[in-house]
């Protein structure tokens, strides 16, 4: 082992987050918080698993699936006999997966915080009712929240949400945690679909995302599934210049 292997497996240990969270996405944070603060830099090899386990004194698995959802995030790249790189950062989402967007952002080495504007029941109207499979006048959820990265507005949500799958939706604190985390433990979701495309925002939007009206933006369409049962169906919409998703199939 080089003498910088060492310094950066002693550097990460002493970088582990005390906090109450899995040692996979301590470990997660660390590495994000060195890459992140420059002390990590593009292009260099990282300790293996076999270092980093013989270090820490952590599983194995534990270490896979810290180095294994970093590479998936952008964060690291593997290259096959040769060892796992840092590599250049910006900020993104798996596209086959569905994420908690405050856990992506923590695990960045950044801050998350939301401003939720709208919650409000309603009664469906025609155009929602299909997106959840209800009736019309079906009684749902509607929410507008602002998710921000450290300062910068990265993403607009605007849900609706099936009330009789979700009925204390409206009585969440959405800007301590997210309509996600809420959602899961309520009605964990078995099925999922988005529909991605760019679009223009309109200039409330721009507003919000604190972006030039010229500027596009991404925008992903989602309904997922508890079982037999639509549960919400979103819009997410994040800045074109301050986001990517990332996708992975098949060799």
């Amino acid at each position: 082992m080089s003498d910088q292997t060492v310094t950066m497996l002693e550097h990460l240990f002493d970088g582990l987050p005390d906090v109450p969270q899995p040692i996979y996405s301590k470990l997660k944070q660390a590495i994000t918080q060195k890459i992140s603060a420059g002390e990590w830099l593009a292009n260099q090899r990282v300790p293996s698993e076999a270092e980093i386990v013989k270090s820490l004194g952590v599983s194995r698995m534990t270490v896979n699936r810290a180095l294994r959802e970093l590479t998936v995030e952008g964060f690291l790249v593997r290259h096959q006999g040769l060892g796992t790189f840092v590599a250049e950062k910006k900020s993104h989402s798996a596209l086959f997966e569905v994420h908690n967007i405050a856990e992506e952002i923590t695990s960045r080495g950044h801050q998350h915080r939301a401003d939720l504007l709208v919650i409000e029941s309603a009664k469906a109207t025609v155009e929602e009712a299909m997106m959840l499979g209800v009736r019309t006048n079906h009684n749902i959820f509607r929410s507008v929240v602002v998710h921000y990265e450290d300062d910068s507005p990265i993403q607009i949500e605007e849900r609706i949400v099936n009330a009789s799958r979700a009925p204390d939706y409206d009585q969440q604190d959405f800007s301590k945690h997210t309509p996600y985390e809420y959602l899961m433990t309520t009605a964990p979701m078995t099925e999922g679909e988005h529909l991605v495309e760019a679009v223009l925002p309109t200039p409330e939007e721009c507003e919000r995302l604190q972006i030039a009206t010229s500027e596009p933006c991404l925008q992903i369409k989602r309904r997922t599934w508890a079982g037999d049962d639509i549960i919400t169906a979103a819009r997410l919409l994040h800045p074109g210049s301050r986001f990517q998703l990332f996708g992975h199939f098949g060799r």
